[in-house]
């Protein structure tokens, strides 16, 4: 894991799949960051990046966590037993980005058919026209 100071009260780590939900549990239970904002996906071509952001009202801070997955490989733990508030943030990041979160009560789209066959905010779709 590495770990980067990007302002004042803000922090930016990089964790590997393996150790993310542990890193998460810390957060929460050690270091009394109790509000997940967000989680969501970047597309970087080669892979994608799973990105966390979670906030301690005790101590006014923000950090931002991110994790690399394979493109053909794109699973992750789900964090929704830590913060119940990532639930929905995890099946949208699944419904447009095609990210699988192991253990997820509920993984499934919200919005579009669940038999459309690709993710949206991959750059591998085109729009029509281009």
């Amino acid at each position: 894991m590495t770990v980067g100071v990007v302002g004042a009260r803000r922090i930016a780590a990089r964790a590997t799949r393996k150790a993310v939900y542990s890193l998460c549990e810390h957060l929460k239970n050690g270091l009394s960051f109790e509000h997940i904002s967000c989680v969501t996906g970047v597309d970087k071509v080669d892979h994608l990046e799973v990105v966390y952001h979670v906030s301690s009202y005790a101590n006014g801070c923000m950090i931002e966590v991110t994790v690399d997955v394979p493109i053909d490989d794109a699973e992750v733990d789900s964090v929704t037993a830590i913060w119940e508030g990532a639930n929905w943030h995890e099946r949208e990041a699944f419904e447009l980005f095609g990210i699988r979160f192991k253990n997820h009560p509920k993984l499934e789209r919200l919005l579009l058919p669940s038999d459309l066959g690709y993710y949206p905010f991959r750059k591998e779709f085109k729009l029509r026209g281009r």
